[in-house]
This record gives structure tokens, sequence and C-alpha cells, in this order.
């Protein structure tokens, strides 16, 4: 069993092995799929079923429905794991759930499990053909990777690192808001990792840009997928240099403040404020820097 060591991040949980030796095994993978112990998760458009405590819900591979099949990990009673890419099945006292629903709230086998299994989903789906010669790509080791039917390519699932800080001057933080979202919506801002660029560098090009602040002293936290559709969040403080304006870009964001914790309470206890859900890596660090959980969330 993989110990998890980022329990605060909802969706960096896991417990099983993914047995990444045996994703070519096509001898295991027969012998495996016709256990009677071994579980499968059916997801359909980045949902899968639960049960109301919440837990995923499993069926065994004989009732599985036909679908591009993803091998998930064995966890330490040695009972394996998969995901099948189909329409959910009807199963009375469930309902179809996403992980920005339940992620958070789910066990850490289960946690893991949905995270790997959507974004593999997520990937397959968007990945149907080849980059080099345009030929239909199949599915193959297990369901991670895809190989060009025409020149034999393999082609691996897609991450892309986005960095999510949090800027500070030790008493005040820093939320701004994007043109997209409702006037009392706020987060910290994120960005992309660009080609040739580190994730310092990313952290303090994107504040600038966004903001027109200078940072300095970042300090890494941790990381959480993001399956939606294939980002890895990876979590910093940064500190602000002191006597800077806030200079918005007009574009990304709308609007930007400093907040101070008793400002940052009174604003979320009145409503005035809405800060994002539990399950993001983004309501983490803004609960890490103020000290300890905050009311409310979109």
């Amino acid at each position: 069993m993989i110990e998890s060591t980022l329990g605060w991040l909802a969706l960096s949980r896991g417990a099983l092995d993914r047995v990444g030796e045996r994703r070519r095994d096509d001898a295991w993978l027969a012998e495996t799929w016709a256990n009677p112990r071994t579980r499968v998760i059916v997801v359909e458009g980045g949902k899968a079923l639960v049960r109301p405590e919440p837990a995923l819900v499993f069926v065994p591979p004989e009732q599985a429905p036909e679908g591009e099949r993803y091998l998930l990990g064995v966890d330490g009673e040695e009972t394996a794991y998969f995901a099948v890419s189909a329409p959910l099945p009807a199963i009375e006292g469930t309902e179809p759930a996403g992980l920005r629903a339940v992620g958070a709230r789910l066990n850490d086998r289960d946690a893991g499990l949905l995270t790997q299994a959507v974004a593999l989903q997520n990937w397959h789906e968007t990945h149907t053909h080849c980059p080099r010669c345009g030929a239909v790509t199949a599915p193959a080791s297990a369901g991670h990777i895809r190989v060009c039917t025409v020149d034999g390519s393999e082609h691996f699932p897609r991450t892309d690192p986005a960095v999510i800080m949090l800027v500070h001057d030790d008493e005040r933080m820093l939320l701004a808001s994007s043109h997209k979202w409702p006037a009392r919506r706020m987060s910290i801002l994120a960005g992309f990792v660009e080609p040739g660029e580190s994730l310092e560098q990313a952290v303090a090009r994107e504040v600038r840009e966004e903001v027109g602040v200078e940072v300095h002293d970042c300090r890494y936290l941790g990381s959480q997928p993001w399956p939606l559709p294939r980002s890895l969040m990876l979590g910093f403080f940064a500190r602000a240099y002191d006597g800077q304006d806030l200079r918005v870009d007009g574009e990304e964001i709308k609007s930007a403040r400093w907040f101070t914790r008793e400002e940052l309470r009174a604003a979320t206890e009145s409503g005035e404020l809405g800060l994002p859900g539990r399950i993001s890596i983004a309501r983490q660090l803004i609960e890490r820097w103020y000290g300890d959980e905050l009311p409310g969330e979109w």
C-alpha cells in the first residue's frame, strides 16, 4: 500500500500500488480480469456511481459494461482495480458524481481511484488520433498508452503543470477575481508553466503579469492532480516586496485586493466573499495561511 503524505490535499491521496510493470503483461491482465475479486468502477463524462456515505460503487468484471479498460492498481490484499469508460449502469441507491462534488469526502482509496480514472478517461477521449500522421490510435498498456494504428508510435497521457500561489506580506494575503466569476467569488493566482521555465520563474511571472506585483521567497507546499481535464497544480507561498501597488491586467483578472486575517474572516462570515471549494488546493493554501478553517465556499 502507498501511504498518503498529502492528506490535506483531497486529490493527492491514494492507497494502491499502480503496478506499472504489469501493464504490458497480457497473461496477467487476462487472469486478473477473470478473477471475481477484481473490482471495476465505471466512468462516464468524468463521473462515477457513488453511494450516500459517499463511497465509490464497484462491480465485478462479469457485470462491467463493454468499454475501454484502464488498470488502476492493486491494494495490499492483492485485489486489483480497473476502470471502464462506458455509460453508467442503473444501480439502486446510487447516483452519478464527479470529483468536485465528492472528491474531498471520499476515503483515500476511492479518492485516488476516481482521480486516476477521470484523468485517464479525459486523456483517451481527447487523443483518439496520432499527432504525427493523423491516423486513429488505439489504447495499449492497460489503458496507459495509445498507439498509432499506422506508424506504431506510442503516445502517453499528457499532464500540464500549473503553478498556484498564495501571495502574502505576512500580515495580508492577496485574492483576485476573474471576469468569468460572480462579484463575490475570489481566489489566489494561478497559471500554466511555459516552455523552458522553472516553477519559481512561473510563479514570479504570473503574479507580475496578472497583478503587477514582484515576489520573492517562493516556497513550495505540495501538488494536487486536477484532471479537469489534465493539470497538475503545484502550490506555493510567495512573499510580496513592500510598497507595491496592485495593477490588474484587465484581461484574466478584473479585480484584486489584500486581506488581513481579520478582514478575511469577516468577509467570509458575512457572505461578501466566496472562497474556492475544499477540494481545491487554493482553499487549502488559504486556510494554511489563515491558520484555521474558514466558512463558506463556491
